[in-house]
C-alpha cells in the first residue's frame, strides 16, 4: 500500500524519485551546466521580454522560480525552461490585441496569460490528453517555427536602426520600416550591426579558435557560452562612456534590484475571454517544442520522458510564473542543449541556473541601464535565424504534396496574417488533409506471390489471382469517414467482376472498426448475399474480432473469418492449381 503510493506520488513529483539518488557527482555536473546556462540565459532573457513588449526585468523573473517548479514535476533531465522567442512573439501578439504596449494593463494580461496557459497544460496532464498535441503535424510546427523566426528577426531591425516601427504581419513591418528609415541613430546602427557580427562570430567561430589554440574542450565550450554576456558589457561600457545615450540610442533604463514580485493574474472574465484562444495557442506550441526538445536529448542518454507529466510539469511552471512577475515559458532549444552538452545530470541543473539568475537579479541589474537596446535586439536576430529552416519547402514537396500545401499555407498565413492565424490555419488544414487520406484509405486488390503464403498488390507484382475470387486489401482502420468510401470501392469491384464468386476483406492493416464502419459492412454482406456473392474476412486483429463478437454481425455473415489470408483462398479455392498470373 505505502509503496504503490509512494510510487504514484514519484509519479506527479518526479522530483521524489531522482533526488533520493542524487549525489555528489550529479551535483558537480548540475552546477557546471547551471553555471553555463546561466552565463547565457541573463542577455537571452533581457532581450526575449524586449520582444514581448514587457518590462527587461520580466524575462529575468520569467527564468527563475518556472525553471524551480519544473525542476521539481518535470521529467526531462535536460530540458531548461523559461522565455523562448515564438513565446514572447505569441505573447505579444495576443497582449498587443488587448492593452497598450508598456501599460500596467499590459503586463497584467502577460501574466494572465502565463495563468491561463499553465491551467490549460496542467487540465491536459492530468487528464492525459498529451496526445491531442500530434494533431500539429511536424511540417506545420517547422513552417510556423520558420515564419516566425522571419517576423521574429525582420521586427528586431527597428531596433538596430533606432526607428519606430510596428505591426503584426510581413508587410506592416517591411512597410514602417521603409517608411521610417530615413530617421536612422547611426551611433545605434553602428552598435547593432557590430554586436550581430560579434554574436555570430561568437556563436561559430569562438570555440573552434580557442580549442586549437589548446584550450580544454570544457573550458573553450564555457568561454564561447559566456561571449554574449562579453558582447552586452562591452556595449555597455560604450554607451555609458561615450553618453551615446543622449545622442539617441535607446537603453534599457531602469532596471529593478532585487527579488521577483509577488504578483497575482487577473480574474476578470472578459480579459480571460479575450486571452482563452491564445492561451490554448501558446501552450500547445510550447507544449510540442518543448518535448520534442526533451526527447530528443532523452534518447541520446537512453532515458525517457513522460509526456503527459511535461504537460504538468510545464503547466506548474506557468503557473508559477503568473504568481513571480513572469510571462508564458516552455523549454527552450538553444539553452536546453547547452545544457545537454554542459552533461546536467539532473533537472536540479535547473534548479541552479534559477539561483544563478536569482543572484543576477539581486546585483547586476544596476549594470544594465545603459545596455543597448540593439545588443538585445542582436541577441534576437542570432538566436532565431537559427529557427529559419526554409529546406522544409523543397523536401515537402518531393515527399507529399498534402504536407507541402500545408508548411506553405502556415508560413504565408503566419507572415500575412499574424501568428495565431497562422498556426490556426496549419493546424486546421493539418486536420483536414488527415481527414481527407483517412476517408479515402488505400485499398488494392492482391493476389498470391508464387510459391509463397503472401499476397501482394495485382498493380506491383507478378501474383497469381483466381477470378472467382477477389480479395481487397483495406490499408486503413475503419471509421465514419470511410465507411461509404469502402462500400462504394466494393460494389464497383464486383460490377466490374462478373465471375467473382466470394469477396474476401483483407485487414492487416485495420486497427479499428468503428459503429458506421459496422453498418457499412453488413450492407455490403447483405447487399453481395442478394446476388449470390460470398462476404469473408481475413487477418482480423484480435481487439477488433473482440467488438465483431460483441454484436450480431458475424452471426448473420454470409461467409466466413478466416486466420490467414492463405487460408482463406485454399479454403475457398476447390482445385489449387487453378488460377492465372496478373
Amino acid at each position: 500500500m505505502n509503496t504503490g503510493f509512494r510510487a504514484t506520488v514519484s509519479r506527479y513529483i518526479p522530483i521524489l524519485d531522482w533526488g533520493r539518488r542524487y549525489d555528489r557527482s550529479a551535483f558537480s555536473d548540475d552546477a557546471l551546466a547551471a553555471l553555463i546556462v546561466t552565463i547565457m540565459l541573463v542577455p537571452q532573457s533581457l532581450a526575449y521580454a524586449l520582444l514581448a513588449g514587457l518590462p527587461a526585468q520580466m524575462g529575468i523573473y520569467a527564468s527563475i522560480v518556472p525553471i524551480i517548479l519544473y525542476a521539481i514535476f518535470g521529467t526531462s533531465r535536460a530540458l531548461a525552461v523559461g522565455p523562448v522567442a515564438v513565446v514572447s512573439l505569441m505573447t505579444a501578439t495576443a497582449v498587443g490585441s488587448i492593452a497598450q504596449q508598456g501599460s500596467a494593463e499590459y503586463i497584467t494580461a502577460a501574466i494572465t496569460l502565463a495563468f491561463l496557459s499553465g491551467l490549460f497544460l496542467l487540465a491536459l496532464g492530468f487528464l492525459r490528453l498529451g496526445f491531442l498535441a500530434n494533431f500539429l503535424s511536424h511540417p506545420v510546427i517547422a513552417g510556423f517555427i520558420t515564419a516566425s523566426g522571419i517576423l521574429i528577426a525582420t521586427g528586431q531591425i527597428k531596433h538596430l536602426l533606432g526607428i519606430q516601427a510596428s505591426g503584426h504581419t510581413l508587410p506592416e513591418l517591411v512597410l514602417h520600416l521603409f517608411e521610417n528609415m530615413g530617421d536612422t541613430n547611426f551611433a545605434t546602427l553602428a552598435i547593432g550591426v557590430s554586436a550581430t557580427a560579434a554574436l555570430f562570430w561568437i556563436r561559430n567561430g569562438l570555440k573552434p579558435l580557442l580549442v586549437s589554440l589548446g584550450f580544454d574542450a570544457r573550458l573553450a565550450n564555457v568561454i564561447s557560452k559566456s561571449g554574449p554576456v562579453m558582447v552586452v558589457a562591452a556595449t555597455t561600457l560604450i554607451v555609458w562612456a561615450f553618453a551615446l545615450d543622449d545622442q539617441g540610442v535607446r537603453t534599457v533604463g531602469a532596471v529593478p534590484q532585487g527579488l521577483p514580485p509577488l504578483t497575482a493574474p487577473s480574474f476578470s472574465a472578459d480579459l480571460w475571454a479575450g486571452l482563452f484562444v491564445s492561451a490554448i495557442l501558446i501552450s500547445v506550441i510550447g507544449f510540442v517544442e518543448s518535448v520534442s526538445v526533451a526527447q530528443t536529448l532523452a534518447a541520446k542518454k537512453r532515458q525517457r520522458i513522460d509526456p503527459d507529466q511535461e504537460l504538468i510539469g510545464l503547466g506548474m511552471a506557468n503557473i508559477g510564473g503568473s504568481f513571480s512577475g513572469g510571462y508564458p515559458v516552455t523549454g527552450g532549444f538553444a539553452r536546453s542543449v547547452v545544457n545537454f552538452d554542459a552533461r546536467a545530470a539532473t533537472p536540479a541543473a535547473g534548479a541552479f541556473t534559477a539561483l544563478g539568475l536569482l543572484m543576477a537579479s539581486l546585483f547586476l541589474t544596476p549594470l544594465l541601464y545603459y545596455l543597448p537596446q540593439a545588443t538585445l535586439a542582436a541577441t534576437i536576430i542570432v538566436a532565431v535565424l537559427s529557427l529559419i529552416d526554409l529546406s522544409i519547402l523543397p523536401r515537402t514537396w518531393a515527399y507529399a504534396r498534402a504536407d507541402f500545401a500545408a508548411v506553405s499555407l502556415t508560413i504565408l498565413a503566419t507572415l500575412g496574417l499574424g501568428v495565431e492565424i497562422g498556426v490556426t490555419a496549419g493546424v486546421v488544414l493539418s486536420i483536414l488533409i488527415h481527414l481527407y487520406k483517412t476517408s479515402r484509405p488505400h485499398m488494392a486488390v492482391v493476389g498470391q506471390v508464387p510459391g509463397t503464403e503472401h499476397y501482394r498488390n495485382v498493380l506491383r507484382h507478378e501474383v497469381i489471382t483466381d477470378p472467382a475470387i477477389l480479395t481487397v486489401r483495406v490499408d486503413e482502420s475503419l471509421y465514419f469517414a470511410n465507411a461509404r468510401y469502402l462500400e462504394d470501392r466494393v460494389y464497383d469491384m464486383v460490377a466490374s467482376r462478373p465471375k467473382v464468386e466470394h469477396v474476401i476483406l483483407m485487414c492487416p492493416a485495420v486497427n479499428e472498426i468503428d459503429m458506421s464502419a459496422l453498418e457499412s459492412l453488413e450492407a455490403i454482406n447483405e447487399r453481395l448475399g442478394d446476388i449470390g456473392v460470398g462476404f469473408h474476412l481475413s487477418e482480423i486483429k484480435g481487439p477488433v474480432m473482440d467488438r465483431l463478437r460483441r454484436s450480431d454481425f458475424l452471426q448473420h455473415l454470409n461467409g466466413d473469418v478466416f486466420l490467414s489470408q492463405h487460408q482463406a483462398v485454399e479454403t475457398l479455392t476447390e482445385d489449387k492449381g487453378f488460377g492465372h498470373t496478373a
